[in-house]
């Protein structure tokens, strides 16, 4: 028997996993096609991508599939794929994600808000000469500044299901080991050269072209959700060139948020609704907040919907580019950016 008939039978039969029938749905063949998964001879991709999907049903890793398995490859064969700089993974993450979401779809509510969340998190590594490692990276679980990789990324969630549509590896000034420096040198049109050359962009940047990849691929959402980090006016501005609604958190800082009126400040502002409007109480868990709302221009993010929520001693602006959505429904959409930390 073949290795792929093998494995298939492994996995239709005795682990009586969906997972094979899945792949076939989505046509997982044709998407390593058009993600350049192309080889003249050996086990073909599908074989080894779906030994892959064994190891991570049975949780083993190469070396020890290899020695439980009479079926397995050598293992050249799955380190030439993993290392491979034509084969475009993200590609393939993103195609993969878009098909899956065209699966579930007839299960989402209509209701429900498809929603695009953008967010950054970074993974602790020691080493000094880990390729991609860079110094000084504020990490919110540890309140300061760590050695490590920084990863920004872009997910889908329709309110039950979550996607990660596509990640990348961002670099900063105080990278390690200089992109030049790095042991594997890729030729300058390959995927792996383009990631790294991605890598090197803003993160702003990196965030748009995440958003543009997704869409030109399919994926379609109501709103985006990000932190007061990329809440900056430029951004929610090319943002709304998509034909995207934003809904974020915004820094209270003078220097970027200057509004056209009288009150151009989030304080002043703030300070003038309270005294005009009748403010709204509610809980989230045990915390109590009062809340009011106020539409405004801004000269670059244009006309915004801000929802100033207001706890025991802090005070929380809550943009939203679609002013027509009430105060509840803006605080409820964003409360699911929460999603993205499960991805």
């Amino acid at each position: 028997m073949s290795y792929k008939n093998t494995i298939t039978e492994t996995i239709s039969s005795r682990l009586n996993n969906p997972i094979l029938k899945v792949l076939k749905e989505i046509k997982i063949i044709t998407l390593l096609k058009k993600s350049s998964f192309e080889k003249k001879d050996g086990a073909s991709n599908y074989t080894i991508f779906l030994h892959f999907i064994y190891m991570i049903i049975m949780n083993k890793k190469i070396a020890i599939f290899m020695k439980q398995s009479k079926d397995s490859l050598k293992k050249d064969a799955y380190y030439r794929m993993l290392k491979n700089e034509k084969y475009n993974w993200q590609k393939l993450l993103l195609l993969s994600c878009a098909k899956l979401i065209k699966l579930v779809a007839p299960l989402q509510k209509s209701t429900e808000e498809k929603l695009f969340i953008i967010d950054d998190t970074n993974e602790d590594k020691k080493g000094k000469l880990i390729e991609g490692v860079c110094d000084k990276l504020w990490s919110n679980k540890e309140k300061k500044t760590i050695r490590g990789i920084n990863l920004v990324s872009l997910n889908y969630s329709d309110g039950h299901s979550n996607f990660m549509l596509d990640f990348v590896l961002k670099f900063n000034k105080n990278l390690r080991v200089k992109v030049q420096d790095f042991k594997n040198q890729f030729y300058h049109t390959s995927s792996s050269q383009k990631r790294r050359e991605e890598g090197l962009e803003s993160k702003l940047v990196i965030a748009l072209n995440m958003l543009r990849r997704a869409m030109k691929a399919g994926v379609k959402a109501d709103y985006l959700l990000i932190d007061s980090w990329y809440s900056k006016p430029n951004f929610i501005k090319d943002v709304k060139k998509l034909k995207l609604h934003v809904i974020t958190r915004i820094a209270n800082n003078n220097k970027i948020w200057h509004f056209k009126n009288n009150y151009r400040t989030l304080n002043r502002i703030y300070s003038i609704l309270i005294k005009t409007t009748r403010q709204k109480r509610a809980t989230y868990n045990k915390i109590k907040y009062t809340y009011c709302s106020t539409v405004v221009n801004h000269h670059i993010a244009g006309r915004i919907k801000i929802v100033f929520i207001k706890t025991h001693n802090k005070l929380i602006p809550i943009l939203s580019t679609n002013i027509k959505l009430t105060d509840e429904k803006i605080i409820n959409i964003y409360k699911k950016r929460w999603n993205i930390e499960q991805g």
